[in-house]
């Protein structure tokens, strides 16, 4: 079953009032990330595709990483909870609920703005060249396993 088109205007619609819908007192049904962090932890996925914010890994890593992560990330499968996550998205620093929701939904509209023909073998951070769908995978069930997290 394909995971709903990120690149779409409906389904980031869809998103944003999800995001909308978070407030201060939005608790997580596990893990330990604060609303905020949580936000703070999506947008390094979006970090990592417009930004040069994080340093790349290197040949070796990169390797293993698409060896041993990659399907997993952009596949239709959906995360466990409690999975394990790279130190770069690991947020422990406390973060502002407003300017991380508005720097997610700029994303996502950049994202949508852009469309699929702008991430059709675009490079990954982590994994190499990337096809539409398994950006549309990566980005599309990260944010939805976080928003079900925290209940939206």
């Amino acid at each position: 079953m394909a995971l709903p088109d990120i690149f779409s205007a409906p389904v980031t619609n869809d998103l944003i009032e999800r995001i909308n819908k978070l407030t201060p007192a939005s608790a997580p049904g596990w893990g330990k990330m604060s609303v905020a962090q949580m936000l703070a932890h999506v947008n390094v996925a979006y970090e990592m595709t417009f930004e040069n914010k994080h340093p790349k890994p290197g040949a070796f890593m990169k390797f293993i990483l698409k060896l041993l992560v990659k399907n997993t990330v952009v596949s239709e499968t959906p995360y466990k909870k409690h999975s394990k996550t790279a130190p770069a998205f690991i947020i422990t620093d406390a973060r502002d609920l407003e300017t991380e929701k508005a720097r997610l939904i700029a994303y996502l509209l950049k994202t949508q703005e852009l469309g699929a023909a702008a991430f059709d073998g675009r490079e990954s951070h982590s994994f190499g060249p990337l096809s539409v769908t398994e950006w549309n995978n990566m980005f599309y069930k990260h944010l939805n396993h976080h928003l079900i997290q925290f209940g939206v």
